[in-house]
């Protein structure tokens, strides 16, 4: 039997995993840390959003800076064919109003044992705490509790992660060695990130306070979702969905009534206040809320006392930041193994025999399930090609 090296035990490396071993080939991965997919049990915690309910033309414009290279192995296993898969699991799926496909048990876990289960009746053989060092003398080299272990694989599939979340096993050292054999890479940067705001004192009783019904913009991206006030900043999928655009120098800016107009606004500012201070008046006229009130008057006292000024000031907020947070703590990196680097296979073309899987390729994607979906289908899609180079 060939042999295959995975190296990685993320979602990536275990769909690829899994796609060799049913070719019956020889798989093994290895795994630097005591456990597989952590990241991906992480990710699970507060509801496993597994992929996104649309339709594959949909799913190519999340990843359209990607392009025609990513686009194959989406389409060879979109959202249609996760959930198919999942169930062939034992996991029953939903679809929540926003499109987004969740296990009913709403956890990694199960899925996870489910998946493992399988591919150990596949005879996919796992080797935990062996770091990856590189190559030494044509053979892979590991750092294990054992001391350094050489192995010999006929093909290896990459699926080491990106630079975010160390402690769970993606912390881009791989990097470094690929570096060294000329391969060059976009650099890394923090995506889906949270952003940094130094809050004054004004703001420590609205700590965990969830921004509803506000619009966010930062350069040419926008966002309905909700945010989060943490003590270090601004978190939550609103934030994360513009973040790219503070990431690129961009001003951030809060729309705290994004279904009026300025116009709008401006009429119902010049509503009799009688003796109403001017904050129960915007909460009266505009039904802002005490934190929409309290990010006003963070980021924009002394207010104007022109009305339509005033207005424009709603509708524009702009968010005092310090852009966005270290990207260890980003959900995702943009950034990695670039697609000059790769064939249309995901063989690297400086290394015959060796694929790149997952989130270490330079890519990005809102969340929503959209990460998820991407490494699941590179991983795949990097398998198929190592049973075709194989079969060659």
């Amino acid at each position: 039997m060939k042999t295959v090296a995975v190296i990685g035990g993320g979602p990536a490396g275990l769909a690829a995993a899994e796609v060799m071993a049913e070719s019956e080939l020889a798989v093994t991965v290895y795994e630097a840390k005591p456990s597989a997919a952590r990241k991906f049990l992480m990710a699970g915690k507060s509801g496993l959003n597994l992929t996104h309910d649309a339709p594959l033309s949909d799913l190519r414009v999340a990843y359209a800076e990607a392009g025609p290279w990513l686009n194959p192995a989406v389409a060879a296993f979109d959202s249609t064919a996760i959930v198919k898969w999942a169930e062939g699991l034992g996991q029953e799926m939903f679809t929540g109003s926003t499109g987004r496909v969740f296990p009913k048990a709403m956890k990694a876990s199960p899925l996870l044992r489910a998946w493992l289960a399988r591919l150990n009746d596949l005879g996919v053989e796992r080797r935990m705490r062996w770091r990856w060092k590189g190559w030494s003398d044509g053979t892979l080299a590991f750092d294990t509790p054992e001391g350094t272990q050489s192995v010999e694989a006929d093909a290896v599939v990459l699926a080491l992660g990106g630079a975010s979340w160390a402690r769970l096993g993606s912390d881009g050292a791989w990097a470094d060695i690929l570096a060294e054999q000329g391969i060059a890479l976009a650099p890394f940067a923090a995506a889906n990130a949270a952003v940094s705001v130094a809050w004054s004192e004004h703001m420590n009783d609205h700590l965990g306070a969830p921004i509803k019904g506000v619009a966010w913009r930062a350069g040419n991206f926008r966002s309905r979702g909700e945010a989060m006030v943490s003590t270090r900043g601004l978190e939550g999928g609103g934030i994360y969905s513009v973040s790219r655009g503070v990431r690129e120098g961009a001003v951030l800016n809060v729309d705290l009534c994004p279904d009026l107009s300025v116009e709008e606004v401006t009429a119902r500012l010049a509503r009799p206040r009688g003796k109403n201070s001017l904050s129960n008046h915007l909460r009266k006229v505009l039904k802002l809320d005490r934190i929409k009130l309290a990010l006003l008057n963070e980021w924009a006292r002394p207010l104007p006392q022109d009305l339509r000024t005033l207005a424009t000031v709603i509708k524009s907020l702009t968010v005092g930041n310090a852009g966005l947070r270290p990207i260890d703590e980003a959900i995702s990196t943009a950034g990695g193994v670039p697609a000059v680097a790769l064939d249309a296979a995901l063989m690297l073309r400086a290394r015959p025999g060796v694929f790149c899987a997952g989130e270490m390729l330079d890519w990005e994607a809102p969340t929503g399930g959209y990460l998820l979906t991407a490494c699941l289908a590179t991983g795949r899609h990097a398998g198929r090609g190592v049973v075709e180079y194989l079969e060659t």
